[in-house]
C-alpha cells in the first residue's frame, strides 16, 4: 500500500524510463509527442507518479 507522499512523488526521466522499462531517449520522445504528462525544472523534466500510474491504468482498461 502507498502512502499519499510516496503517490504524489515526482520523479525524474531515469526514473520513469525505469518504471516503464523505457529508455530515456523514448522518455523524451514520449514527452515530446504529448504522450507523457510532465513538467520542466530548469532544463529537467519532471513527472508526478500518479499522472504516469494513471496512463498504465487508463492504456489496460483500453485493452480490457
Amino acid at each position: 500500500m502507498t502512502t499519499s507522499r510516496e503517490s504524489s512523488q515526482i520523479m525524474t526521466v531515469e526514473e520513469v524510463a525505469d518504471f516503464l522499462k523505457l529508455s530515456k531517449i523514448t522518455v523524451y520522445k514520449l514527452v515530446k509527442k504529448g504522450d507523457l504528462p510532465g513538467f520542466r525544472v530548469g532544463n529537467s523534466w519532471r513527472f508526478r507518479r500518479e499522472m504516469i500510474a494513471g496512463i498504465i491504468s487508463k492504456q489496460q482498461d483500453l485493452k480490457a
